[in-house]
């Protein structure tokens, strides 16, 4: 049975960003105080290393409750027994990653034109990641500005959750919120955070502010 996950807070880890704190001190002082959902994202470290971090991710978020999803390594989140995978468009397809996966893990997919986010209608995919919403740093190869009002135009067009990534930190939580997103995927507003916790707390509080004024 596939995991029911709330994306409200979905927490991307970034070692570098850490400034050289312990990743897994920042992720449990993150979740115990606010983040719902971990994508663990290594795009440099040898496979092995990437296996044994996130297997030791994965037994912390466990004994949360929370669920680990892997960025791109299919083979990852099967090593780990992770609850599912995040894809870009430039990754293996998404219906390939699928069919590896099986139907009981969550699958992620990158959009940042409405053509992809039409594209993914027909896909077996949990939620779109969108972005990046402002301008961002922390990926190289980011796309276009999306922005907040084309996540709102997005959010009208389709049922499928949203989480919204690129830039986001407490000043404009409360806004990509309202906009519509089902989530906020964060970086170095977390990991570079002083008090991760405290952070955690703060976004995930502009968050339900946000959603309370689409009401």
């Amino acid at each position: 049975m596939r995991p029911v996950a709330d994306y409200s807070l979905y927490l991307v880890t970034d070692r570098p960003a850490c400034l050289g704190r312990d990743l897994l001190d920042v992720v449990g002082r993150a979740a115990r105080a606010g983040a719902t959902v971990v994508q663990v994202r290594e795009k440099s470290c040898q496979t092995r290393e990437f296996v044994e971090l996130a297997r030791a991710l994965k037994n912390l978020l466990d004994s949360l409750g929370l669920p680990l999803i892997i960025n791109d390594r299919v083979d990852v989140a099967l090593a780990v027994g992770a609850a599912g995978v995040h894809v870009g468009q430039k990754d293996m397809a998404a219906s390939d990653v699928r069919a590896l996966l099986g139907p009981d893990r969550i699958l992620g997919l990158s959009v940042n034109t409405f053509e992809e986010a039409r594209a993914a209608e027909a896909l077996d995919v949990d939620y779109l990641g969108v972005g990046p919403v402002f301008p961002t740093a922390t990926k190289a190869d980011a796309g276009p500005v999306f922005g907040v009002d084309n996540l709102a135009r997005l959010r009208a067009a389709t049922r499928r959750p949203l989480v919204a990534i690129g830039g986001i930190g407490a000043a404009n939580a409360e806004a990509v919120a309202a906009a519509g997103a089902d989530g906020l995927a964060v970086v170095s507003a977390i990991c570079s955070a002083p008090d991760p916790g405290a952070a955690s707390a703060q976004l995930l509080a502009a968050i339900r502010r946000g959603r309370n004024r689409m009401i």
